[in-house]
């Protein structure tokens, strides 16, 4: 059972927008056991389309389209339909009644032509109710393929996918089951990583694959299986898990299903009741944002501070000038004493803190672009690792995001 899944819009193709309604789509087919065969963006043009529903309906069983469903003349995409199919299109009362209904609730303005227009649909097309918008999404049959139009606004696509879409596709298809467990590693490289596990990934069963997902000094390994019997499947992939996790008991911190690295983080220091504060430099507040873009932070996370320039780091945060001036402000011995005085200041029980030189130039610094210094900080006791995390600024910044959670993590998950 495989799915082909066409955006429309040179929105995307120029970069404007960020395709995610793909990500979407793909996410939520691959929970009810429908694989992906292929995704496609292209142009808001006739011959384009027809070319991309030609090519997919000789690819996959299940055709998904989003977007140019709107009420102005680009939106071509129902009329492209309709030649494709030989179909014309009708005017669906019961959408007509629902695009006035919003304009009546919400809209408070006089309803024009074109928006009473999204009301045509292609003939023989049964229509999906988009009950949060105004264009209405398209089901056509075709033998055992289906050809499916959604809007491209993501939360009516969403609604739609939810409430009509995947409903009908569980009726119309016996499918099987898709299960994924997926492997949070950080600190080894995924060639090394794959040089360790080589003899268990060259047994893996055959409905079983092993995927590599790497990025900035962290790599996920998914386990992917299918089956029609839901339990077998089970039982596979979790013998598989049991034969993996002793190879990789040195880099593996939990699995992605449980969440992120900063939400095991965020779980474990919950559970012991502690807490945790932040002091940065060359990471710039996203080593704070990391944990704050999750709800529930301020349970265990009391603060941060960017001390961005030195005079900062020693007006604010309260480091000894004499310290920055003897080792210069990218050093161990000032990344120690920003997270000292940070967990003084927040009373908190861990406190983490990067200095660094991030580039692109050198600068004043005496240390190197991409060194980067992190420290962390107890009532008790600090330490500081040193790390040399490339040229490029992003990565850096980056690299050291990941790096303070790796250290953050070891810590914390000692007690």
């Amino acid at each position: 059972m495989q799915a082909e899944i066409i955006t429309i819009g040179d929105e995307i193709l120029i970069g404007q927008i960020v395709d995610t309604n793909s990500a979407y789509i793909g996410k939520t087919l691959n929970s009810i056991g429908v694989s992906v065969y292929q995704i496609t963006s292209i142009q808001d043009d006739k011959q384009h389309i027809l070319k991309a529903l030609a090519e997919a309906e000789v690819n996959a069983d299940i055709i998904i389209l989003t977007g140019g469903l709107g009420p102005t003349k680009d939106d071509i995409t129902k009329h492209t339909i309709c030649d494709y199919f030989n179909y014309v299109l009708v005017r669906d009362a019961a959408v007509t009644k629902n695009i006035q209904r919003i304009w009546n609730d919400f809209i408070k303005k006089p309803i024009q032509q074109m928006n009473l227009d999204q009301a045509l649909v292609p003939s023989k097309a049964k229509v999906l109710m988009n009950l949060v918008g105004s264009a209405p999404g398209i089901w056509i049959e075709k033998g055992e393929k289906v050809f499916i139009s959604m809007p491209g606004v993501p939360f009516e696509m969403k609604a739609l996918m939810q409430e009509e879409v995947l409903p009908k596709l569980k009726i119309k298809y016996k499918r099987p089951f898709i299960k994924h467990k997926t492997f949070l590693t950080y600190g080894m490289g995924e060639s090394v990583l794959a040089t360790i596990i080589e003899d268990w990934e060259d047994n893996l069963p055959n409905n079983i694959k092993l995927a590599y997902l790497p990025n900035l000094g962290k790599v996920r390994l998914r386990l992917s299986g299918k089956g029609f019997d839901e339990k077998a499947l089970d039982n596979d992939i979790e013998k598989q898990v049991e034969a993996l996790l002793p190879l990789i008991k040195d880099v593996f911190t939990g699995f992605e299903e449980d969440g992120d690295l900063e939400v095991l983080i965020a779980k474990q220091l919950t559970n012991q009741n502690k807490t945790l504060s932040i002091a940065e430099s060359c990471t710039g507040g996203k080593l704070a944002e990391t944990f704050t873009q999750h709800s529930g932070a301020s349970t265990y996370f009391k603060g941060g501070i960017v001390t961005y320039a030195t005079q900062t780091k020693i007006d604010v945060l309260g480091v000894s000038e004499e310290i920055i001036n003897k080792y210069s402000v990218v050093s161990a011995q000032v990344a120690e004493a920003m997270a000292t005085q940070c967990v003084k200041l927040y009373n908190t029980d861990f406190a983490i803190a990067t200095t660094g030189n991030a580039g692109p130039t050198k600068g004043d610094e005496k240390a190197g672009v991409g060194t980067v210094y992190i420290a962390l900080a107890t009532k008790k006791d600090v330490f500081s690792q040193k790390f040399e995390l490339g040229n490029n600024r992003t990565r850096v910044i980056n690299k050291a995001v990941n790096k303070a959670l790796e250290l953050l993590q070891k810590e914390i998950f000692k007690n």
